[in-house]
This record gives structure tokens, C-alpha cells and sequence, in this order.
């Protein structure tokens, strides 16, 4: 695996290399923004209207989510490590490194920690894996999340597999519980749902193209579009852009973790194109 040093809308960027795939990971949030497996075909999602001032969140792609997800806190929305700017260690064992350290810029969040996202890539396959390492003296709890963007060729052909009998909280009914019965979930509508205790490989398939998804160490999936009516309130969504993707995160969000002083965690997500 090769990396290149590269922009992106005036960003700096790491892109990663194998054979003929490839995969461009941004500084600002360790975000990445594009992976292509050996097929040539695009399997992200990234917004045409996506803010790439360097102080935003990028719309698409897989935004890194620590330690908040969304509102689950009394911190910033989402966490602050998708707006900072990470910094790109190099490439050792097939996975390049990407590291976030406490600094002045974290001290509102006030405990000592190091993130890491290592990134490998091969001809058909992307793994994105969140490490957490508490380095300081004291206890702390946080949620995490790879809040994924998958490109679907038209929202009303997508379906995701893999998720009947996972109990969920859902989100857009405002936090009802309930069980998935379906063998298959589609998207009419908003659709913002949070599976607890998900193991088994998951399925996006679209007609045209088709993903495996596993995660490893992340307890809960979350899966959500937000159909047309939320997605027209969303500034950095064009018009229709909801029809072209669907979130599939791993995450660990209704029961924080803890680490103890010198405690380290691994979250771990692989995709890979089927076809």
C-alpha cells in the first residue's frame, strides 16, 4: 500500500493505494472522503455542497465521531474529532496511521487521550479501525462512531440486510424502541434507527452494486437516511442527495465506554464490494 500526500478543495489529504484501488483521507477530521476498490466504482458518498473551510464537518464519507454522539452528552454535537485536524504518522503493516491528541484545542472535553483511525485497503475492501487510548490519570466514558456514507445508485432500490430480530432505539419516532421484523430494511421516509447488539455481517445492496459490512468491538449500527423532507432543511445536501446515499455506521452510542488510566479501545469496520 502506497500513500501520496494531495488536496482536496485546498485540504491536505493522504491518499492511499493498492493495485488499482484507492482510497483519499482528508487531515481535517482524519476524514475520508473517497474509496474506490479495484472496480473503479465510487462506494462513498460526499455531498456536492460539503464544507471544506477546515473549521466544519464534511458532509459524506465517514466522519469520525468522539467522544459525543450527536446529543448524547453535554458536548459539542457529534464530538470534535471530525472538525480538528489529525495528523498523518505513515504507513507500517498495511494501515496508515492517523493520530489526535489532547491539546488546547480539546480542553473543554478535560481528560488526556490519544485516537487513532488506521486505514487498510485492498482490491476489494476498506477497514477503518478507531483506537482510543486513555494516557492520563483519571476515568473516563465517551461514544464513538463511524458514521459512514454509502453511495446507493437510487434510495427507493436500496436495502440493507442482516438486521431482523436486533432490538433499536428509533430515533425519528423520537427514541421508541422496537424490534426489527423485517427481513430487509428499506428507506420511504426518514429513516434514523440505532440496532443494539449487532454481529452478524450486514447487506447494502442497491440492483446495480452490493457491500458487505462488519464491524468488530462497535456494539450498535446505525442506520439512517433522511428522507426528503428533513434532507431539504440540511444546508450542505443538494437537492435529491438523499436518494444517493444511506448511512450504515458502526458505533458504540447507547452504552458509553469506560477506560480506566492506561485502558485502550478498538472499534473496527470493514467493507467490502461484492459487486
Amino acid at each position: 500500500m502506497q500513500a501520496t500526500s494531495t488536496t482536496c478543495h485546498a485540504l491536505p489529504c493522504i491518499r492511499l493505494s493498492h493495485e488499482s484501488a484507492s482510497t483519499l483521507i482528508a487531515l481535517h477530521g482524519a476524514h475520508v472522503l473517497s474509496w474506490t476498490p479495484a472496480d473503479q466504482r465510487e462506494r462513498l458518498f460526499l455531498s456536492e455542497r460539503a464544507r471544506f473551510d477546515g473549521n466544519s464537518a464534511i458532509r459524506g464519507g465517514v466522519p469520525v465521531i468522539f467522544p459525543q454522539f450527536s446529543e448524547r452528552g453535554t458536548g459539542m454535537r457529534h464530538g470534535f474529532a471530525r472538525v480538528l485536524s489529525w495528523r498523518f504518522i505513515g504507513v507500517e503493516n498495511e494501515h496508515a496511521t492517523f493520530e489526535l491528541r489532547n491539546d488546547e484545542r480539546t480542553a473543554h472535553w478535560p481528560h488526556t487521550f490519544i485516537a487513532r483511525l488506521l486505514v487498510s485497503l485492498s482490491a476489494t475492501a476498506l477497514e477503518l479501525t478507531l483506537e482510543v487510548e486513555n494516557t492520563g490519570d483519571g476515568t473516563f466514558d465517551f461514544t464513538a462512531a463511524l458514521h459512514t456514507y454509502l453511495r446507493v445508485d437510487a434510495l427507493e432500490g436500496a436495502a440493507v440486510a442482516g438486521l431482523q430480530g436486533c432490538d433499536y432505539e428509533d430515533s425519528a419516532a423520537g427514541g421508541v424502541l422496537r424490534r426489527e421484523e423485517s427481513y430487509e430494511v428499506r428507506f420511504d421516509g426518514e429513516v434514523d434507527r440505532i440496532y443494539n447488539d449487532v454481529v452478524a455481517p450486514l447487506t447494502l445492496a442497491d440492483g446495480t452494486g452490493e457491500l458487505s459490512i462488519e464491524q468488530e468491538s462497535f456494539t450498535d449500527a446505525v442506520v439512517w437516511n433522511p428522507g426528503a423532507a428533513l434532507a431539504a432543511t440540511i444546508g450542505d445536501l443538494a437537492p435529491d442527495d438523499y436518494r444517493r446515499f444511506v448511512c450504515i455506521e458502526a458505533g458504540t452510542v447507547l452504552q458509553p465506554l469506560v477506560l480506566v488510566p492506561g485502558e485502550r479501545w478498538v472499534g473496527t469496520q470493514r467493507l467490502r464490494a461484492i459487486r
